[in-house]
């Protein structure tokens, strides 16, 4: 019965069987083509392989029972409808397979055009487009290179040189040159080079290239540069892809044919009007690819006003009936429109925020939907820098504006040299004439992408703008030479090392760095921009949504400041308090003698008068802090990290003492220093003496901390403020560490506070592992927890950030172990589950516990919703990443009816 099941299982939809609310089975091109199907669009015929039969496909090698013939079923259905056969020596029937995933890969996996074509139908095909010997044999060339390539694996510049061959005896840079005679010669010649790499003659049977199109497409899935991306766009690596199958209509059949690129709004700022790519007598990977370079979409208006217009109107309906920004594609067949793909389209940072806004006031949606289209990760790139420009600064070349971004960095030429340099800590600009899947390392590794061919519907315009990347394209000005690693642009030449700067607003080229300034979003975040009385479409955009997700949040968001500076910036951002107060921060500089003082004390009068010496400079911090964050609360850290980090290396001191020595010199003092260095050293300080063990070992140390913060708390409640300082006490394992040191921390603030009406809470960091484990009893003895999740990470995983991270954890994200790093974004399976225990239990031992997070994951966009789905109070983050987490925090509220947020 299971076998029967296996091969009854639907595998194949027609495109009028599907919806675009299928896109997990069908993929979103399979998905969106029925959609269109469905709401009358001139859809060419054809149908979609679902994700499923790939799955079952990658899991065992073979295609899964009964799926070849239901492809044969609906092949027939396909060619009866079109009234003609696959392959068909006279009236041929060509397909084109397309892959699919459920989100979009652009460029990742492979598509294979003019599939059914061969020595006796490509006669046939040139008959019945009317004896257009030019198109039939360019569709063939077509076929064979893509085939070879994608299907076969033949090295794709072979074909790209050959085609570089036969232009240049032609004496012409352009492939529309080529005419019937010059193509046919060109397939000979690829038929010789697939012949070379394969062993075999290029398959003349279209069945057999329809089948093992198909295997490719679901092969490609995991390919390297597809697992890369799913890698940096966080996509499930078991969803697998679609293949659609589609009816061939043909762009390159003349100038009355065409293909082309459009977008309902301007993916780059969010304008409204008329955007995208055309490109007469061309089929469809021409325009993406940057073969030729585009004309605006505008132009089709003068050249075939009746295709256009059509256009504008599909292009209204589908913009209201998905409502949102969308990705289209199509081909002009002789006059007659035929649209081959929608999406909603991928856009930039600036983009998501005003079209949200626009689409808000449309009536399209509300503004939970407009918070859940925008994220985090978004925000944070529009508070990126921007170039400062004057006089000085001339632009050598002007491209299209692909994804904005200021970025400047050092000319390479190639993926596996920006890799190289990236991996250096060095910035890149990765130039190429156009890039191509295979430039995804580098494209992820560079600053900036710079092209001189392609337009915003470009490869390196759709991957730049997913990922957030500065992207110039199309500055034709530019003559890219990648064998000799230079450009040439306005008579001058660049070479690989020398730096450039690029503008993916304006799409200008600049010679050398030019110099930053702030964006427009942080300027409005310090509050020096107006948002209701500037006219900034992004900047009103970004207050709107903010205010809502400020509305929605349930989450507090603090900072983790230590200065008064960072502290009132933080507040500027929207900082509600302060999440972590670092006090080892306050004895650095000059304050290192004192420390030092204090570690070398032997007797307890030596002990008490370093510290009396770091109290009132203990307390004018807190004062300080205090008053920046006048009725806000402060959660201060008593310091965490063990002592011998104040002091000298071991090993550079001793070398110091020797030399002294040598010398003859009063080394007194330094040996002293040495030998408490050597006294205090710990082979892993990072599990030795530090935290809550300080306090308990170093007699005072704590007891100076509690007395500067209770002091400087009544300093500043006398002067008129409101002071609500929190003490926490790192790095508790036991119950009985942190009732040791609150038994001598609450006598101190009593005798301190007196009557002056400020509290002070008491509470810790859960950062080890047994603290989160035995939660209840700590709670007995703390007022709030705060999950440093940097340190429960390292003890949890058992591992160092500071070594691991590029010792191995490129290879664990290489094999999948990590779909990203633990440091980055929080563990919910272990690291997460520490935390879940933590607060229940926590809270049933005292229901009024405060709950906040202070490590990096307090500004992690989904880290942020894991800790509202926990019930945390607050999360804390750095003063930059405090808008970012806001805006988390609202969307998290949104985003609890299950809805799909990735």
């Amino acid at each position: 019965m299971a076998a029967q099941e296996t091969v009854d299982h639907k595998y194949v939809y027609d495109f009028s069987e599907g919806n675009k609310d299928l896109k997990g089975l069908l993929g979103g091109k399979g998905a969106n083509l029925a959609e269109m199907t469905n709401l009358g669009l001139p859809v060419p015929p054809g149908f979609t392989i679902t994700t499923e039969a790939c799955q079952a496909y990658l899991a065992t090698g073979q295609e899964p029972d009964g799926l070849a013939g239901q492809i044969e079923q609906h092949l027939e259905s396909l060619e009866r409808a079109m009234g003609k056969r696959l392959g068909d020596p006279q009236d041929p029937l060509l397909v084109s397979v397309r892959s699919g995933a459920k989100f979009s890969m652009p460029g990742m996996m492979e598509t294979v055009l003019n599939v059914g074509l061969n020595d006796q139908s490509v006669v046939g095909l040139s008959a019945q487009a009317g004896g257009n010997d030019r198109f039939a044999w360019d569709s063939y060339r077509r076929l064979i290179q893509m085939f070879g390539k994608t299907v076969c694996e033949v090295p794709g510049e072979e074909f790209e040189h050959a085609l570089d061959d036969a232009k240049s005896a032609k004496s012409t840079h352009n492939d529309l040159d080529l005419d019937a005679d010059d193509l046919r010669g060109l397939v000979d010649t690829y038929k010789k080079i697939f012949l070379k790499h394969t062993g075999r003659e290029f398959p003349q049977q279209p069945r057999e290239q329809l089948d093992l199109a198909i295997r490719a497409v679901f092969e490609s899935w995991n390919a390297e540069r597809a697992v890369l991306y799913r890698r940096q766009e966080r996509i499930p690596a078991d969803l697998g892809t679609a293949v659609n199958v589609v009816t061939m209509v043909f762009g390159n059949l003349g100038p009355d044919s065409g293909t082309g690129v459009a977008f309902t709004r301007d993916p780059g700022s969010g304008a409204q009007g008329i955007y995208g790519d055309y490109l007469a007598n061309a089929q469809g990977e021409d325009v993406v690819a940057g073969i030729r370079n585009t004309v605006p979409l505008q132009e089709l208006e003068q050249l075939d006003k009746a295709s256009y217009d059509e256009l504008l109107g599909i292009m209204a309906r589908l913009e209201e009936h998905y409502k949102d920004l969308c990705d289209i594609e199509f081909t002009i067949e002789r006059g007659k429109l035929w649209m081959l793909q929608t999406r909603v389209g991928k856009r930039t940072a600036a983009a998501a925020f005003v079209i949200a806004g626009q689409l808000v006031d449309e009536g399209l949606i509300d503004l939970d939907e407009a918070l859940h289209r925008v994220n985090g990760a978004q925000l944070a790139q529009l508070m990126f820098p921007r170039f400062q420009l004057d006089h000085e600064f001339e632009p050598v070349a002007k491209g299209i504006g692909a994804s904005p971004g200021a970025a400047s960095g050092t000319v390479v030429f190639t993926s596996a040299r920006a890799v190289e340099l990236a991996a250096e800590g060095k910035s890149v600009i990765l130039v190429r004439r156009e890039t191509n899947p295979d430039d995804l390392n580098g494209m992820i590794a560079a600053k900036g992408i710079l092209t001189s061919r392609g337009g915003k519907t470009s490869h390196a315009a759709v991957v730049a703008r997913g990922m957030g990347k500065t992207c110039v394209s199309g500055a034709d000005e530019i003559d890219v030479n990648v064998p000799a690693k230079r450009f040439t642009v306005a008579g001058q030449t660049v070479n690989e090392g020398d730096v450039v700067s690029i503008d993916g607003t304006t799409g200008k080229v600049y010679l050398g760095e030019v110099p930053v300034m702030p964006s427009e979003v942080v300027q409005y975040f310090e509050g020096s921009l107006d948002p209701e009385h500037i006219d900034n479409a992004l900047v009103r955009a970004v207050h709107r949504i903010m205010t809502h997700a400020d509305g929605k949040r349930r989450l507090a968001v603090r900072t983790n400041a230590d200065t008064g500076a960072d502290a009132a910036r933080a507040r500027r951002f929207g900082a509600e308090g302060i999440g972590l107060c670092r006090t080892e921060h306050m004895f650095l500089g000059d304050r290192r003698e004192l420390v030092e003082r204090l570690i070398l004390a032997r007797a307890p009068g030596e002990r008490e008068a370093a510290l009396e010496a770091l109290l009132p400079l203990q307390r004018a911090d807190f004062e300080e802090i205090f008053r920046e964050m006048d009725g806000l609360p402060v959660t201060v850290r008593l310091i965490d990290p063990p002592l011998h980090e104040f002091l000298p290396p071991l090993e550079q001191l001793a070398v110091n003492v020797a030399v002294a020595q040598e010398r003859g010199e009063d080394v007194a003092k330094e040996e002293a220093l040495l030998a408490a260095v050597r006294r205090m050293h710990e082979e892993n300080p990072m599990l030795g003496l530090r935290g809550v063990r300080l306090g308990l070992v170093i007699p005072g140390l704590f007891a100076m901390q509690v007395r500067a913060i209770a002091e400087a708390a009544v300093s500043c409640a006398r002067a008129g403020g409101v002071a609500k300082p929190e003490i926490m006490v790192p790095l508790v394992g036991a119950v009985q560490e942190l009732e040791t040191v609150r038994a001598e921390a609450e006598k101190i603030i009593s005798e301190v506070v007196g009557d002056s009406g400020v509290e002070v809470l008491i509470g810790t960091m859960i950062e080890v592992p047994r603290a989160a484990l035995t939660a209840g009893q700590i709670a007995e003895a703390a007022e709030f927890f705060s999950f440093g999740t940097n340190d429960l990470t390292q003890m949890a995983w058992g591992f160092s950030r500071d070594d691991v991270e590029g010792a191995f954890f490129w290879r664990y994200l290489e094999l999948g172990i990590f779909g990203i790093s633990p440091f980055e974004s929080i563990d919910r399976d272990g690291v997460g589950r520490l935390i879940r225990i933590a607060a229940e239990e926590g809270r049933a031992a005292r229901p009024g516990l405060k709950l906040g997070v202070c490590g990096e994951h307090g500004g992690d966009p989904d880290s942020v919703h894991f800790f509202h789905e926990v019930g945390l109070d607050y999360v804390s983050c750095s003063p930059f990443r405090v808008p970012v987490a806001r805006l988390e925090a609202g969307r998290a509220v949104v985003e609890t009816d299950g809805s799909d947020s990735r």
